[in-house]
């Protein structure tokens, strides 16, 4: 067997099936895209059809429109031959038995003698579907669904046959886990398999209670989305957006297919049925968007009497004013589950039935109670899942929840109780130098290689001759305390470490500098604090790069202003693939000046070939910061140039500072630090064609004037200054020039209401 997946098919170009295309093409496969033929001259109309749709999906498909050439399309009838040069072959038909196994039939027929064939079958068995197949086809066939969108949802379930060959097993887990990047679950061949069966009964059982207690859809979602730590969208907004003629579909055949478990809907999805009011792909479904005369858009919801939409205000229920200011998911939890009032009623019926539901299901599913933790974080984005509540809301609380609700003991957690073991082993801490490294756990388990530490950020040295840095204030905002931990990293790698990862596991690298901080400074025109604080950060960045040791940011998520810079002074950036990457300075009516503005102006100018006109670099990077546009993907972060062709891609998070690590360790073995750097800049002429692209742009209605007294400031900074003549100046210069900007801009008020009004509203004014 092959032990490289170089080549993939996808059968099945529906949304599904041509999403799993444009992910397999951002992770670098050659893939083929087939679906049915039809007459005609274009008989690959329907596959390319859907790659077209992958293509212009919202939220996008492809991280990079460049990867969609990877893919090529045909049909079932003319291309079918073509699967024997793939590695892996990836079934996502319609969900009908027979016609699986009709496909089957014809593909067993033409693929390699190693190729892999996998269904991403939500719910039929995979059992069934290789029926009458060989030996050879069935020890290389097992499950791989997905969740939608397959780009952005981390689960993968691998489901194996009693025929899968385990070595199968483990090159697809390897490779989902190393180059899609995706977490892996291993489920077992039962109906719903682990996601589904747990995450759908959840949330059926969440409506049906809402019909008893008659409870309004914008209070279920009230309590079931961030309250729990789960997605903003939490059940029935959820619903909607899947779709409830698929929840239909599924919940009918998960009922079909299990024994003594409730998958039933309410009467009130009965009749949105029959009214074809299926949620966000029909218009309507629990909820209606529907605009105003002003062309404003407002969502109505479901009155469940009248079966009409109407217009409600927002949900003020007085028992949860405290909770919602309570930090972390656990406790807000475990105040909901003690509240008498119907907000804790419903949590308590939903929350321990669900939690019931899922214990009783270990060795059903899975064979492991992670397993079912990681499906439902994972597939459904939930911070906490059942067995992560167990432990922490305590098993004699959750045992005493049952008794009240009349439920009986589970013999799993009957199993841990009497023990007094938890679920989960809070003393084991995956190392470093593993694939997945939990930062959280190594920090818990080794408290003493905590070196130095404050409230926004701390120095750990997690082994082999490697200090992180790690960031952890609110949206890891980069304030003094992260810059003095900043420069106390540049001091300590030299006493005893080999180099420097910056890196985290919140949500976000960076959101950048402390924008409140900035706003009051300005407002009380502190001008030598902001000074003093401009030129310590500028500083600082310095520093990291002309340090005497390698340092390599591991970047993912929003890397925004001054994370952005972070990123463009380490040597080497080992990139998660979803990087949100800016330089965004100007929608708060200011200059990036913490390097920014200056290492993209010579980046873009050492690329040009010899003997090219400056102003094209000086034009791209204008264009790029005015316009603050943040990388799509970390493909795309390459393409705007915030990443170098050497810094490198991690698909799977969770492997991210490992990665970075080891990058930074390969990089310390012969490690040189570059040279202070000099460059050409135009002067007045270069400021003067910046300056009338800024004018342009207004006289088009894409620029307030206020857009373009900041991109005066921003041009003169890419043109070296107003001298009138082409000089070669000092990257120092033209970090005097940012600082200057940045200081003249603080106490304008028109920039003062943009940081205002960001800070509000987290949304840019263009005043």
């Amino acid at each position: 067997m092959s032990t490289t997946i170089r080549r993939a098919a996808v059968l099945g170009s529906g949304t599904m099936g041509a999403a799993i295309a444009a992910h397999l093409a951002n992770a670098g496969i050659l893939t083929l895209l087939l679906d049915l033929p039809t007459e005609g001259k274009d008989r690959n109309a329907i596959a390319r059809a859907g790659l077209e749709r992958a293509a212009k999906a919202r939220p996008a498909s492809f991280m990079d429109r460049g990867r969609a050439p990877l893919v090529t399309i045909g049909n079932f009838d003319d291309d079918l031959p073509k699967l024997s040069a793939c590695d892996w072959v990836v079934e996502a038909i319609v969900e009908k038995l027979e016609v699986k196994r009709s496909l089957w039939e014809k593909v067993e027929k033409v693929i390699g003698e190693h190729t892999i064939v996998s269904s991403n079958s939500s719910g039929i068995p995979m059992n069934l579907q290789i029926e009458g197949r060989s030996a050879s086809f069935k020890q290389r066939f097992c499950g791989a669904h997905f969740f939608n969108p397959p780009r952005y949802l981390y689960l993968l379930e691998l489901i194996a046959t009693p025929d899968t060959d385990p070595a199968v097993l483990a090159k697809l887990r390897d490779f989902g886990d190393r180059v899609l990047g995706k977490g892996i679950v291993l489920a077992n061949d039962v109906p719903g398999f682990v996601g589904n069966r747990i995450g759908v009964y959840s949330m059926l059982h969440c409506v049906r209670v809402m019909d008893k207690m008659k409870l309004t859809p914008e209070v279920v979602d009230a309590l079931t989305g961030p309250l729990l730590g789960r997605p903003k969208s939490a059940t029935l907004r959820t619903a909607d957006v899947t779709g409830l003629d698929v929840l239909f579909h599924v919940a009918g055949g998960l009922a079909a297919s299990t024994k003594g478990e409730d998958f039933s809907l309410p009467p009130v999805v009965d009749k949105l049925m029959e009214k074809k009011a299926y949620g966000e792909k029909s218009g309507a479904g629990f909820y209606k968007r529907v605009k105003d005369e002003r062309g404003k858009s407002q969502i109505l919801s479901l009155n469940f009497d009248t079966m009409e939409y109407e217009a409600r205000p927002k949900v003020e229920l007085p028992e949860l004013a405290s909770i919602v200011k309570v930090p972390g998911a656990l406790e807000r939890t475990r105040a909901l589950l003690a509240l008498d009032a119907p907000a804790g009623e419903f949590t308590r019926e939903t929350l321990y039935e669900m939690m019931h539901f899922a214990a009783e299901k270990v060795g059903v599913v899975c064979a492991d109670p992670h397993e079912i933790d990681n499906a439902l974080k994972w597939g459904f984005g939930w911070e906490l899942g059942p067995f992560d509540l167990y432990d922490g809301l305590g098993l004699a609380s959750v045992v005493e929840g049952f008794r009240k609700l009349g439920k009986s003991v589970p013999a799993l957690v009957q199993q841990h109780l009497t023990s007094g073991k938890p679920f989960y082993d809070k003393s084991h801490a995956t190392g470093p130098d593993r694939a997945h490294f939990s930062l959280a756990a190594y920090k818990t388990a080794n408290p003493t290689r905590i070196v130095q530490s404050s409230k926004g950020a701390s120095l750990i040295d997690i082994g082999d001759g490697a200090l992180l840095l790690e960031f952890h204030s609110k949206a890891n905002s980069l304030g003094d305390d992260a810059m003095e931990m900043m420069l106390a990293a540049q001091a300590a790698v030299p006493q005893g470490f080999l180099g420097l990862v910056i890196g985290n596991e919140g949500q976000h690298f960076s959101a950048g500098a402390n924008l409140a901080f900035i706003l009051q400074m300005g407002q009380e025109k502190k001008f030598l604090a902001i000074e003093k604080m401009i030129s310590g950060f500028q500083a600082t960045v310095v520093g990291l790069r002309y340090a005497p040791f390698p340092v390599v940011s591991a970047g993912f998520g929003m890397a925004l202003g001054g994370g952005c810079e972070t990123l463009l002074a380490s040597d080497l950036v080992q990139a998660h693939a979803e990087l949100y990457c800016g330089l965004v300075e100007m929608g708060v009516g200011l200059i990036p000046a913490g390097g920014g503005t200056t290492e993209m102006l010579i980046r873009f100018t050492q690329q040009l070939m010899p003997g090219a006109d400056l102003f094209e670099a000086a034009k791209r990077a204008f264009e790029l910061i005015a316009m603050g546009k943040v990388s799509a993907s970390a493909l795309d972060a390459r393409n705007l140039g915030f990443l170098r062709e050497h810094d490198q891609i991690t698909m799977n998070k969770r492997r991210l500072i490992a990665d970075a690590k080891a990058s930074m360790l390969a990089t310390a073995r012969d490690y040189t630090p570059p040279v202070a750097r000099t460059i050409a800049v135009m002067g007045e002429q270069g400021y003067a064609n910046l300056k009338y692209i800024a004018y342009s742009m207004k006289l088009a209605g894409m620029a307030s004037e206020h857009d373009v007294y900041l991109a005066s400031g921003l041009a003169k900074i890419l043109s070296g200054g107003l001298q009138n003549h082409q000089r070669v100046v000092t990257e120092q210069h033209l970090l005097d020039l940012e600082r200057e900007a940045f200081l003249s801009l603080v106490a304008e008020p028109k920039s003062q209401e943009r940081m205002e009004y960001m800070l509000q509203n987290n949304k840019p004014l263009r005043n």
